[in-house]
């Protein structure tokens, strides 16, 4: 063949691959995003089984078929811990899941706990390029992630991160939520002993208290802790930074690093009259109780008021946790009261969505400005004022303002108050010479999460004042690139 004659030949091979992508592009394109299989909500309300049942084998591969592989794939970037999500999902595509699984775990220290409780509409689904570009359903990478994470587990072939070599440095994390399992997780990968103290007598922090059954159950969680503990991670329960050990402890036991990933679990109220009634507490102490202590059980040594009419205060998905187990718990009308409208909530879209399913009743643009009790010391009432919405405020969601003589009274016998955490004072004041900023958070330079201690550093709530469980483990992952780098010098 001549030259030209080879060059054509080139050319129209490389045409008629590229036509051969194309049509099968669009036969990806032409898919439609799979639905998750759910517990009926007759049913599920009244049980505390998981409510998403997961995908078959099937629909797993097929829907990671729709993955375009692109070539600037969003997705990585949308991830705060930066998971390669191409890569997973193409080895579901071909059917090799166990692969998928050691590929989510070789950064994501939690991959079935991330399917199931991460907003991934708002992160990486939301940078996909069927949202960006073509105006459809993204890939359902959070479905995807639940799926390889479940069928490695259930598979009895759980695969273990590769653990560098012991480098005899001690390491201290202060909390076992998700900032610092995914902290202790990195740090182990590194060769680093890591030692974790948790205040509860369980592990997992929020994931454990703050999360129901019916939506994270907690075997999912330990499988995960199981996980690390193979890794070399050591755990500590009851054990209480600031009361049964102090830092100087640590620092005299040669602890060369410390993570404070302690959380936010000081709840708020809204001062108005009537919140010191009997009946009223906060979603946190609520979901404790019941996650944890057994509280719904009468014979418990905690036992939680169960009430019949339950208002739950609040637009967010601790909110919509605490509704939903108010109805599990027996509740006949089950309220979220918020004083926006339903497109300004912060909660999720599936978790609004189950709420309704499961008979909640959504109170929009209503505030609450008094608790009423009886002579016993209960509350038996509640007045809401009634909202309108005014001009955005600096997070872009309109205001609420008040509607001037729009009052109502309905009866409620118990409240959930929902509206937002603070951190615990009690790690970052038994700290010398720690910055805090006014609301009582650890103040870090964002790009290494390190504090006004060197060695110290810091992510989670303890730092947001309160955000997800990803970006929480972003922050862990972050401080641990930092604290080895660190180390290092």
């Amino acid at each position: 063949m001549t030259k030209e004659e080879i060059l054509k030949a080139e050319r129209d091979e490389t045409w008629r691959e590229e036509l051969r992508k194309g049509k099968k592009a669009k036969e990806r394109t032409d898919l439609q995003r799979v639905k998750m299989h759910e517990q009926d909500p007759e049913i599920r309300s009244h049980n505390n089984k998981e409510v998403n049942l997961g995908l078959t084998l099937e629909e797993a591969m097929t829907e990671a078929q729709r993955c375009l592989d692109c070539p600037n794939p969003g997705c990585i970037t949308g991830c705060p811990v930066e998971i390669n999500i191409p890569k997973f999902v193409k080895n579901i595509e071909r059917g090799e899941i166990l692969e998928a699984a050691k590929a989510l775990k070789e950064t994501s220290a939690l991959p079935a706990v991330c399917g199931r409780v991460c907003p991934q509409e708002k992160q990486c689904e939301s940078q996909c390029i069927y949202t960006k570009k073509l105006g459809k359903e993204s890939v359902a990478i959070g479905y995807l992630e639940r799926f390889a994470a479940d069928y490695e587990r259930e598979s009895g072939k759980m695969s273990v991160p590769a653990v560098a070599p012991a480098n005899g440095l001690k390491i201290a994390v202060i909390g076992s939520g998700p900032a610092g399992l995914s902290f202790a997780g990195d740090m182990a990968k590194m060769g680093y002993d890591v030692t974790v103290f948790e205040a509860l007598h369980q592990i997992g922090g929020v994931l454990k208290y703050g999360i129901p059954e019916f939506r994270l159950p907690n075997h999912i969680v330990d499988v995960e802790i199981e996980n690390l503990k193979s890794m070399g991670v050591k755990f500590f329960t009851n054990c209480i930074v600031g009361k049964t050990i102090s830092y100087d402890d640590l620092k005299e036991e040669d602890f060369k690093g410390i993570f404070v990933g302690s959380g936010a679990g000081l709840p708020r109220f809204m001062d108005i009259p009537g919140e010191n009634l009997i009946g009223v507490m906060s979603s946190n102490e609520y979901l404790t109780r019941v996650n944890l202590m057994d509280a719904a059980n009468p014979a418990s040594d905690t036992p939680v008021l169960i009430g019949k009419n339950v208002a739950i205060i609040g637009g967010g998905n601790t909110a919509m946790d605490s509704v939903r187990t108010a109805r599990r718990l027996g509740a006949e009308r089950a309220m979220i009261v918020y004083r926006r409208s339903e497109e300004e909530m912060p909660a999720r879209i599936e978790e609004v969505k189950h709420a309704k399913e499961e008979g909640v009743e959504f109170m929009t643009l209503h505030n609450p400005i008094e608790y009423i009790g009886d002579e016993k010391g209960h509350v038996r009432q509640m007045r809401l004022q009634k909202m309108a919405l005014g001009e955005p405020d600096a997070s872009g969601r309109r205001s609420p303002v008040e509607i001037p003589g729009a009052i109502e009274t309905i009866d409620v016998d118990e409240v959930i108050v929902s509206i937002g955490v603070s951190p615990n004072p009690l790690v970052p004041e038994n700290i010398q010479g720690l910055n805090i900023s006014r609301k009582g958070t650890i103040i870090v330079n964002e790009d290494s999460m390190s504090s006004s201690i060197p060695g110290v550093y810091a992510g989670g709530d303890i730092v947001r004042g309160g955000a997800t469980v990803i970006l929480a483990m972003g922050d862990g992952r972050k401080a641990a690139a930092s604290m080895d780098e660190y180390l290092h010098q």
